[in-house]
């Protein structure tokens, strides 16, 4: 197996998130539209431009009550939508360290201010690392960059960040529209879906042979 760089994705990846437990949160709150927020029009109109660093947390917030149509504070709005994020399972930052022994490895995530500020805190708390970029050799995040996954130029914005040969790096990802992002960029590609792990793939810091590498 030629892979000789590896990119991972966060969400889903190495943090489990449940966008159901945010719905619930909302539902106590009093809403209870629920197909309203599974559509692709609440993506769209929400946070879409939140995830590419467009809307600033207060311009969310605004969106996100309109969109509601209820009088929330941001602290509420805050509570709700962190409610979807788990706290990083410590067995994955273990294989991650591991890893990172035998292949330099990078993060590129889709995600927000108000998510980044809640898991990087548990980062900092619970593991000792100050940032991503200490765990990883280097860490991306769609609000910084202006871009987003699928798209392939997020991929060859990391491509030629670090010169990496796409043929020989390998993007993880749980879904399945962001592989095939990947692979349009030249990236190889491992779809982990459910119910495998980061620690399925891995013996000891080293890809297990035979994996289903696209």
């Amino acid at each position: 197996m030629d892979i000789e760089n590896i990119i991972f994705d966060f969400g889903g990846v190495i943090i489990d998130i449940d966008p159901m437990l945010t719905v619930k949160e909302l539902e106590k709150l009093g809403f209870h539209n629920i197909e309203k927020l599974k559509s692709k029009d609440f993506y769209q109109k929400v946070i879409y431009k939140f995830e590419k660093g467009i809307d600033t947390p207060a311009v969310f917030h605004d969106k996100l009550r309109t969109y509601l149509q209820m009088d929330l504070s941001d602290s509420q709005l805050d509570e709700a939508w962190n409610a979807l994020l788990f706290d990083i399972p410590e067995e994955r930052i273990r294989v991650i360290e591991e890893v990172k022994k035998h292949y330099p490895i990078y993060l590129l995530s889709n995600s927000n201010e108000i998510h980044y500020d809640l898991y990087v805190r548990d980062l900092q708390l619970r593991f000792g690392y100050r940032e991503f970029d200490e765990l990883f050799n280097k860490a991306y995040f769609s609000f910084d960059l202006h871009l987003a996954k699928p798209h392939v130029e997020i991929f060859e914005f990391v491509i030629n960040q670090h010169h990496l040969n796409p043929e020989k790096t390998l993007f993880i990802d749980d879904r399945i529209e962001n592989i095939e992002g990947a692979r349009k960029a030249g990236l190889k590609t491992f779809h982990l879906a459910p119910p495998l792990r980061i620690r399925d793939i891995f013996n000891t810091g080293v890809l297990k042979p035979g994996l289903e590498i696209v």
